[in-house]
């Protein structure tokens, strides 16, 4: 047991309970020979008054709507979360503990959403966290505004985050902090565990701004306590004042001491990324009285005030749902929508609503994209959608959109100014809300700069929508800084991303829907600039097959040739058929708008798309050839991109690239000669 107690502001048995927080952190690490202790040792007392006497949560529902939040932004110190997860009763047991970053734990190195244990947004990769939290954030208050009536506040959260110094040097950290100032966030309040130290060594290395000022320059309330993190009088008074904040987020820049109490390796970069070793862990047991035997060892003091937790969560949630039956008789439509959008049910059917497009004219698909949106959003309310400052040329912006800002909580447009990094993490934030969603644009190209947030929404299956226009080198003029040639491949390249490239209007009216309707992981789609010809679906077939991943098109009964297509190109493949259809070569047309959704179907109704018996194919798509292989033999043809574009007319690019119908021709008959 503790000697005496050293914190002030804590109890004998609060002593306790940090010290087996830092203890059970520290023994995981050790006993899996990885991870990192030093975090969790410093920032136990902080995270135990947060979660012991201010966060409201229900450890027996963890999903329970109106929760608070907390997101270990600095994900790398995972430990700690877990300990705290075991001691308020969530189902993280002492043998995950155990068992941290092994094979089938519920306890891997870096937070992994899992809102039903606890965990709120994957973390790690630093920034991401405090970026979704900023998007938990507007959800939050977007929610609120929609749903809460007088005397009934159902929605009534805030979402408290733990950043390290690594998360606060991360762009997309800089980015969505700024943004959560403008928009005076002050249901968010961040503890920065400022222990000065990273892998490399002390942060006086590379990171010597005045960061409290910094943030007091983007709008949020700054305060900060000083000391070795151990002062929680200090820190539980600035919490206070943090929660009493209007129209400022709120940061706590907390002086912390990395791996606290470890006589060798406190404030060293080695107690970063490696565990202490068991003598160390002996020295430090000794230091605070703790019995150097025990391991895992939680006193049952502190198990039976810990799990306060359970009967505090239980009796807030019993509360909430009374005011919620009340609430259900006084505003029978609003609750049926709440209940609805916790069921993951949309409102309607959508193939009422998807607007329909004139055969032979011509639209580019992000422009049918905004048309789908002045159809689909008034119906939707919450479904939220934004740009990174692209509005106009991305078709985001649908009709009588109001702007979501700080004095107009009703709105659902986010300007996400020139921010695309943050804009993929915070729409990530606002689609684990459990009620809302969100959707953003901006061109293909740019994809490389929020990649990470797309990464991490398809590992956590975050059913985001990312939109992403000016899809190929039909962009011109711009030139090849603007043209997208590789990013198609990338994005394909992500696990469980659902990438739909359509062909015209009414495929991306589908797309639309697919997106809408699908709760299982985040989509792309890939629109163009330029103008394509409608397809006429009495000839062509519906393009609402389009949720098969691919579907034939021009059919043939006995073909020399199948033509693959995706997006712009589709149309080329046609004019192509034809052109070699008055040659008596008979040419199979696949649209291919999603190659993830055709992977899934059956084997039979992929030979049917894709007979296996032609031997001679013809991919064609402005991107590169990488991916192709999986739907082309050795000896079959690509007509793409081989190179970067360049900066002429979209038309001259696709004719001095050689993505030309004659092209195609060319190609499917050089494909048969060699079969």
């Amino acid at each position: 047991m503790s000697k005496s107690v050293k914190n002030p502001g804590l109890s004998e048995l609060d002593e306790l309970c940090v010290q087996t927080i830092r203890f059970l952190s520290a023994e995981a690490v050790q006993k899996a020979k990885s991870g990192h202790p030093g975090m969790p040792m410093g920032m136990a007392p902080a995270a135990y008054v947060l979660w012991a006497k201010h966060l409201k949560h229900n450890p027996a529902n963890p999903g329970w709507h109106n929760r608070d939040r907390f997101v270990l932004s600095a994900g790398h110190g995972s430990a700690l979360l877990y300990s705290l997860l075991h001691l308020a009763g969530y189902d993280i047991s002492l043998d995950e503990l155990k068992n941290f970053r092994q094979w089938g734990s519920k306890t891997p190195g870096h937070p992994e959403y899992d809102p039903q244990r606890g965990v709120e947004v994957t973390t790690g990769p630093l920034g991401q966290g405090i970026s979704n939290a900023v998007g938990m954030a507007i959800a939050q208050k977007y929610l609120a505004n929609y749903f809460n009536r007088d005397g009934f506040p159902i929605i009534d959260y805030k979402i408290y985050v733990i950043v390290s110094d690594g998360d606060l040097q991360e762009g997309v950290a800089s980015e969505a902090s700024s943004l959560a100032g403008h928009l005076g966030l002050d249901n968010l309040i961040v503890v920065y565990d400022d222990n000065h130290i990273t892998i490399d060594g002390d942060t006086d290395l590379a990171f010597t701004e005045d960061r409290a000022k910094r943030y007091q320059a983007y709008g949020w309330n700054v305060q900060e306590v000083g000391g070795d993190g151990n002062d929680m009088a200090a820190f539980e008074k600035a919490l206070e004042k943090a929660k009493a904040q209007k129209q400022r987020p709120g940061l706590i820049k907390l002086r912390t001491h990395i791996a606290y109490g470890s006589p060798n390796k406190q404030d060293t970069a080695g107690a970063h990324g490696a565990p202490l070793g068991d003598d160390e862990i002996r020295l430090i047991k000794e230091r605070f009285g703790w019995d150097p035997e025990k391991s895992f060892y939680v006193p049952d003091e502190v198990s039976s005030h810990m799990r306060k937790a359970v009967e505090k969560g239980a009796e807030a949630k019993k509360a909430w749902d009374k005011m919620f039956a009340d609430y259900a008789k006084a505003h029978p439509q609003l609750a049926q929508q709440f209940r609805d959008a916790a069921a993951g049910k949309l409102p309607l059917n959508l193939d009422d609503i998807l607007p329909k497009f004139e055969a032979g004219s011509s639209v580019a698909t992000r422009k049918a994209s905004g048309k789908a949106l002045d159809a689909l959003m008034p119906k939707l309310p919450l479904v939220l959608g934004g740009s990174a400052d692209l509005t106009p040329s991305n078709n985001t912006r649908f009709a009588d959109a109001k702007n979501f800002q700080k004095d107009a909580r009703d709105g659902r447009y986010i300007h996400y100014g020139i921010r695309e990094h943050a804009m993929g993490a915070i729409m990530n934030g606002i689609s684990v809300s459990g009620l809302a969603r969100a959707y953003g644009g901006t061109f293909l190209v740019f994809s490389d700069y929020m990649r990470g947030a797309i990464r991490v929404a398809a590992m956590s299956k975050y059913p985001t929508i990312f939109v992403f226009t000016h899809d190929s080198i039909g962009v011109g003029e711009d030139g090849p800084t603007h043209q997208p040639v590789e990013q198609l491949a990338s994005l394909r390249a992500i696990p469980n991303l659902l990438v739909f490239r359509p062909a015209d209007a009414n495929e991306t009216a589908q797309a639309w829907k697919f997106a809408l309707e699908n709760r299982d992981g985040p989509v792309a789609l890939l629109l163009t600039r330029q103008g394509l010809t409608v397809l006429d679906q009495d000839k062509y077939g519906s393009a609402a097959n389009l949720s098969k991943g691919a579907y034939v098109l021009a059919g043939a009964d006995k073909p020399d040739v199948l033509l693959l297509a995706s997006g712009s190109e589709v149309g080329i493949a046609l004019e192509a058929a034809e052109k070699l259809a008055a040659e008596k070569i008979a040419a199979q047309v696949v649209s291919m708008p999603c190659w993830e959704l055709f992977d899934k179907q059956s084997q039979e109704y992929k030979d049917s798309v894709i007979p296996p018996n032609v031997k001679a194919r013809v991919g064609i798509e402005a991107g590169v050839e990488l991916g192709w292989h999986k739907w082309l033999g050795e000896k079959d043809i690509f007509v793409g991109m081989s190179s970067f574009g360049a900066s002429a007319p979209g038309k001259v690019c696709f004719e001095k690239f050689g993505i030309t119908v004659d092209n195609v021709v060319k190609a499917a008959k050089k494909t048969i000669e060699k079969k």
